[in-house]
C-alpha cells in the first residue's frame, strides 16, 4: 500500500464510502448524506490541513483504499489526525491499521511534538484500530477541556511515541 496526497480527481469516490448518514456524522460531523464531492473537495482549502490517500498495491497502481487528513497547529506543536475513512470494500482486513500507521509517520516527519485524534464516542471499530496504532486516551481532565466546544464529547488519543 502507498500513501499519496490527496488529488481533487477522487473527491466523489472518497465522498460516496460513508454508507449511512450515521456514518457521515462519525466519519465528518457532518449532517448530509450522501456526502458531497464538493464537502471533501472544500476541506482542502485550510492551509492547515494535508489530505491523502491510501491506495492498493505495493507501488499504489491499485484503487484508492483510505483517506484521512493531517491538521497541523504549530502554535500548540501537535498534529491531529482527522477524517480518516475506508472504503467499504476494503473494511476488516487492516487497512484501517495501514493507513494509521502511514499518517502518524507522515505526522511525526513533521516535527511537531504531539500527535492526536478524536474519535466519536460510538465508533467502537475505529476505537479498536487506533488502539491498535498505538493511540492511547488522553487525560479525563484534559479531553473535558477540549470537548467543552464540541458537537459531542470525542474520545481523544494521543499517539504513545514521544516525537524523537
Amino acid at each position: 500500500m502507498d500513501l499519496r496526497p490527496f488529488t481533487e480527481a477522487h473527491a466523489t469516490t472518497v465522498a460516496g464510502w460513508p454508507t449511512s448518514a450515521r456514518e457521515v456524522e462519525m466519519w465528518c460531523a457532518r449532517t448530509e448524506f450522501p456526502l458531497s464531492p464538493r464537502t471533501v473537495t472544500g476541506w482542502q482549502l485550510d492551509e492547515d490541513v494535508r489530505s491523502h490517500l491510501l491506495f492498493e498495491g505495493p507501488s499504489g497502481d491499485g484503487d484508492p483504499l483510505g483517506y484521512g487528513e493531517l491538521w497541523l497547529d504549530t502554535e500548540e506543536d501537535e498534529v491531529e489526525l482527522a477524517r480518516l475513512i475506508v472504503a467499504p470494500g476494503a473494511r476488516g482486513r487492516g487497512v484501517g491499521r495501514e493507513l494509521v500507521r502511514a499518517l502518524t509517520v507522515l505526522a511525526r516527519d513533521t516535527g511537531l511534538a504531539d500527535v492526536f485524534m478524536r474519535v466519536h464516542p460510538d465508533n467502537d471499530r475505529a476505537l479498536r484500530c487506533y488502539r491498535g496504532a498505538g493511540f492511547l486516551p488522553v487525560d479525563p481532565a484534559l479531553a473535558a477541556a477540549w470537548n467543552a466546544p464540541q458537537p459531542v464529547d470525542y474520545v481523544w488519543l494521543r499517539h504513545a511515541e514521544p516525537a524523537s
